[in-house]
């Protein structure tokens, strides 16, 4: 589906309609580098040590404020025991939220989480989530119980579709014999519990899925997002999905703090104030790529340093990154297709639904 046409076809909805206005609206304010529709977290969190801990949406979860992403864990050019070792260290020093997903190098972000969460009690101290790109219900099973086994668990805290990044994502994940049909019977059998999804291409189909969501009687328990110094002038997730996500009571998964190095190359901030910007927004959970001990040091000291910023220090903030943020050059995975993993692996994808296959037009 074209944006043209999902923002025609939703007009016609009062719900959708005056959420796609207020998005716009939001959009409008953001090329002008103001802060009024940005919204920021109401308190820090509840700090225990160097951590800060927050609500996850309405689950009634609490989670360290930083969560430890999963793609970086599993770089082939981190041994898997310095991998192992981080990931305990980074528990034993607060972080309790784990990232992962199924297609992370290959399945060895996963089996790497699942060796260092099977020692030491470690998985009882976390909440611990991954990702499927399966869009039909078949792919999307055989997809969660590989990524059970991997990380060697019975069940899987918050499960999340990935990479809805195209229009048709959400009908495909909502359709008759489509993934959420198969994640949901995953939560009834006790292997899920919490349900979200994520991307990272344009907040219109963010909003798009959350519409879909709706229309089906369905409610995500989080989203995850790119969230930045520099999405606040660009295409701006948090000023058009985040709002909505907090008013349904959707937990919110910040991601690409620093556009994975490339928003640090503009030499406009710094990781501290990368990651003070994302925590400043009402986020459960920053997720942060760690694969040293030196970025583990970081991510905590961005915690312990923390504390709520005013929408001057904000503004000021956005000043340093207006000027070379408006064209997206350093959001990398808006504008262009190096983060998009299921286009270079559509299989991953799975076939079109079965009612799709028996309606299309012969070859």
């Amino acid at each position: 589906m074209e944006r043209r046409d999902f923002l025609s076809g939703i007009a016609a909805s009062g719900i959708a309609c005056s959420l796609t206005q207020n998005a716009w609206a939001s959009g409008q304010k953001a090329s002008t580098g103001g802060t009024s529709s940005l919204p920021r977290i109401s308190s820090p969190g509840t700090r225990k040590g160097d951590m800060l801990y927050r609500e996850l949406g309405k689950t009634g979860v609490q989670v360290s404020a930083i969560g430890l992403g999963g793609f970086h864990i599993g770089n082939p050019k981190l041994q898997e025991a310095d991998s192992i070792k981080l990931i305990h260290s980074a528990i034993d020093r607060g972080i309790t939220f784990m990232d992962n997903s199924w297609d992370y190098n290959e399945g060895q972000s996963e089996l790497r989480m699942g060796k260092a969460l099977s020692q030491g009690g470690y998985r009882q101290k976390v909440v611990l989530m991954t990702k499927i790109d399966g869009r039909t219900k078949e792919e999307a099973a055989r997809q969660i119980e590989t990524s059970l086994q991997r990380l060697q668990t019975d069940h899987i805290d918050v499960l999340q579709h990935h990479e809805i990044i195209r229009f048709d994502d959400p009908d495909r994940v909502f359709a008759e014999g489509g993934a959420n049909e198969a994640v949901v019977e995953a939560k009834k059998a006790g292997k899920v519990r919490f349900i979200g999804y994520t991307g990272h291409k344009d907040p219109h189909i963010h909003l798009y899925m959350l519409d879909v969501a709706q229309k089906h009687g369905f409610h995500f328990d989080t989203v995850q997002m790119p969230l930045n110094v520099m999405d606040a002038h660009f295409r701006s997730f948090g000023r058009m999905v985040v709002p909505q996500a907090v008013k349904q009571g959707v937990g919110v998964l910040g991601m690409k703090s620093m556009g994975d190095g490339v928003i640090l190359k503009s030499k406009t901030v710094s990781p501290i104030e990368c990651l003070h910007y994302a925590l400043n927004l009402p986020t459960s959970v920053v997720i942060t790529g760690i694969d040293k001990p030196e970025i583990l040091d970081q991510a905590i000291e961005a915690v312990k340093t923390f504390r709520a910023m005013s929408e001057q220090e904000v503004s000021a903030l956005l000043a340093k990154t207006k000027e070379v943020a408006m064209a997206g050059k350093y959001e990398l995975f808006k504008t262009s297709s190096h983060f998009d993993s299921t286009a270079k692996h559509p299989d991953w994808l799975g076939g079109e639904a079965p009612q799709v296959q028996e309606l299309a037009p012969p070859a």
